[in-house]
């Protein structure tokens, strides 16, 4: 089993930043992807931005140059530091974490951007 919290969510005014934070406890295994994800009202969820127990990153192709994803192993906690907000990023952001025998989600927080 693996639990996720998040947090870092809020009001921000287009232009500006925030940086997400989940903190991971459990059994974790030695390969694994973790992630922020994102669901606006009535759209789907999607990815934002992942990293690999390797370290590889992946984002999606909107937060590019704006977002990033990085992680503290020994405190198992990923972070996303999200810049240059803009109003459709608008979305509950989720955490997750996956290996071959489990995906674990966080709670979820909500980021609005708006003046």
């Amino acid at each position: 089993q693996v639990q996720l919290v998040e947090s870092g969510g809020g009001l921000v005014q287009p232009g500006g930043s925030l940086r997400l934070s989940c903190a991971a406890s459990g059994n974790f295994d030695s390969i694994y992807v973790m992630g922020w994800y994102r669901q606006a009202p009535g759209l789907q969820r999607e990815m934002v931005a992942t990293v690999s127990s390797s370290g590889l990153t992946n984002y999606l192709d909107s937060v590019k140059g704006r977002f990033t994803i990085s992680r503290d192993k020994p405190k198992n906690t990923v972070y996303l530091q999200m810049s240059s907000l803009e109003p459709e990023d608008t979305a509950v952001y989720y955490c997750r974490y996956t290996n071959s025998r489990l995906t674990a989600w966080g709670q979820g927080t909500q980021v609005t951007v708006s003046s």
